[in-house]
C-alpha cells in the first residue's frame, strides 16, 4: 500500500477515522505527502473533529496544507480508505483496522468508494486557521451536540467514544457540561430533558 500511494501521479484521497494519529504515523506520512506535493499531486485527506485539538496531527496538517493539500472534517468518517488516481483504493481487512488492507481495482468498485469519499467531503468542515489563531477552530458544540444524540440512542460512553474517535473521559466531560447547563439530575434525566426540550434541533453554537 505505502509503494502504491507513494507511486500516486495525480491524487490522492484519504478518510481516516479514529482521532489524532500517533507520532510514528506521522512521522511516516509528512515527508510523503510533502514530496507528492511536490510533484503536483492533488490530495485530499477527512479526519473527525477531534483532530482540532490534537497538536501532532494539527502539526502535520499545517504542514502539508501549506503545501497545497486540503483536510477537513467529520465528527464520523465511515472507515479508512486511501484511493490513488481514481484507480486504485485500499480498505481496511480483517478485524485490525490499521494492520492490513485490502486492494481494490475493480472500476465499480472504486467508483463507489469514490462517490462515498466525495458525498463525506461536502459534509466536512474545512480545516483553516483565522488570522491570530494557532489553532482551527474546534467545533466543541457540534461534537457535544453528537455526544448527546448517541447517547439518547443509548450508546456507552465506550461506544460513543469509538464512534467519535475521542477518549471516554472526553465524551463524560461532554456529557457533564451539559448536564450542568441543562441543569440534570442524572444521566436519565438528562435524555429526558433533551428529548423534550429538543436540544439537538437547537443552533449548535447554542447549546
Amino acid at each position: 500500500m505505502e509503494k502504491a500511494v507513494a507511486a500516486c501521479s495525480e491524487e490522492l484521497l484519504t478518510a481516516q477515522p479514529g482521532g489524532g494519529r500517533g507520532p510514528e504515523q506521522l512521522g511516516d506520512a509528512l515527508p510523503r505527502d510533502l514530496a507528492l506535493a511536490g510533484r503536483g499531486v492533488r490530495q485530499r485527506t477527512l479526519y473527525q473533529h477531534t483532530v482540532r485539538s490534537h497538536g501532532p496531527t494539527l502539526a502535520y496538517i499545517e504542514q502539508v496544507t501549506a503545501q497545497g493539500a486540503q483536510v477537513r472534517t467529520l465528527n464520523e468518517v465511515f472507515d479508512r480508505v486511501i484511493i490513488c488516481d481514481r484507480s486504485t483504493a485500499f480498505i481496511p481487512a480483517g478485524a485490525d483496522r490499521q494492520a492490513a488492507a485490502m486492494l481494490i481495482e475493480l472500476p465499480p468498485l472504486v467508483e463507489y468508494l469514490l462517490k462515498i469519499f466525495e458525498l463525506m467531503w461536502e459534509r466536512a468542515e474545512p480545516v483553516t486557521y483565522q488570522q491570530g489563531h494557532h489553532r482551527p477552530r474546534l467545533l466543541t458544540a457540534r461534537t457535544r451536540q453528537n455526544v448527546l444524540r448517541l447517547m439518547v440512542n443509548g450508546y456507552t460512553d465506550e461506544a460513543i467514544a469509538s464512534r467519535l474517535g475521542m477518549s471516554t473521559r472526553t465524551v463524560s466531560s461532554h456529557i457533564q457540561k451539559a448536564s450542568e447547563l441543562l441543569g440534570s439530575r442524572s444521566r436519565g434525566h438528562l435524555g429526558y430533558i433533551i428529548a423534550r426540550q429538543g436540544v439537538l434541533d437547537e443552533p449548535l453554537d447554542e447549546l
